[in-house]
């Protein structure tokens, strides 16, 4: 299934969009995607009712997309997860992943503009497969457990600023944790509709010019090891984001390093997950 929330900000309504491309109100099954109805059965109500012709069709046309998942507790990222994007920055393969935290308000709609920070000039792009955890996950026993505790996986551009990061700081939540920094959507694919998150090829351009181009088998660690390993030092609750990493060709790590500035248009992809597209705006 795919899951979606309509309409303006604060006022969106939950829905299910079905392969043939139509969408049904599923506001009588559930008021949120929340995790609540991810740990308590809800998509298996919201498949039964679709299927007995309870959901009545909703017109998609001219409607905002919010994020799926409205207010995650937290977004949990791991850092240079892609071979290629390791070299690009200049840093050693990690033996471990690179663990840190987004603050959760950065997330908004897939199609939402993104502000560009006040004093920023490095502000960057970065496609994600983005994870949404359905069950409960503390200290699973093996990777093989993971696939129980994921509801299912969307598409994420995990926005930073490089000067904030690296420069000012020296500490990375700082520059990935401004407001908007953090498109997510257009939907929520349950794990049965994408059965090997290892197989998807990502894209990304920058007014129409192609900047990212990779596979999800290119990461360092795969979906189920990254559930695992988060669950030995954290707890991870239903509704919570686990941004992947991003493969090679961010801003940081191209030759004339063009970073965003207003007006430009990012648009990001993920094969079965859908696509994204933002405006640069400034703060």
């Amino acid at each position: 299934m795919k899951l979606m929330r309509l309409g303006p900000v604060g006022a969106e309504r939950p829905a299910v969009l079905t392969a043939d491309g139509r969408g049904y109100d599923a506001s009588s099954v559930t008021t949120e995607f929340d995790g609540h109805f991810l740990s308590t059965g809800g998509v298996d109500r919201l498949r039964s009712a679709l299927a007995a012709g309870q959901l009545p069709q909703l017109a998609l046309e001219g409607q905002r997309v919010g994020a799926p998942v409205p207010r995650p507790g937290k977004v949990v990222c791991i850092g240079l997860n892609y071979r290629d994007h390791a070299r690009e920055t200049g840093a050693a393969i990690p033996p471990r992943p690179v663990v840190f935290l987004k603050d959760p308000g950065t997330v908004v709609g897939p199609h939402d503009d993104v502000l560009i920070p006040r004093n920023s000039q490095k502000t960057d792009w970065e496609v994600e497969l983005a994870v949404v955890i359905g069950a409960r996950a503390r200290y699973l026993d093996s990777p093989a457990r993971s696939a129980e505790h994921i509801a299912g996986y969307t598409i994420s551009n995990d926005v930073s600023e490089r000067e904030f990061q690296f420069d000012l700081s020296g500490q990375w939540d700082l520059g990935k944790s401004c407001e908007t920094f953090n498109p997510l959507g257009p939907y929520l694919v349950t794990p049965d509709e994408l059965p090997d998150p290892q197989a998807l090829e990502l894209r990304l351009s920058v007014d129409g010019k192609e900047r990212q181009r990779s596979s999800t088998q290119q990461m360092i660690f795969d979906v189920p090891y990254l559930v695992w390993y988060l669950s030995q030092y954290l707890v991870l609750e239903p509704g919570d984001v686990i941004n992947t990493g991003t493969p090679a060709g961010v801003a940081l790590g191209l030759p004339d390093q063009p970073y965003l500035r207003p007006g430009q248009r990012v648009e990001l992809a993920i094969d079965g997950l859908g696509s994204q597209c933002q405006t640069l705006v400034q703060a």
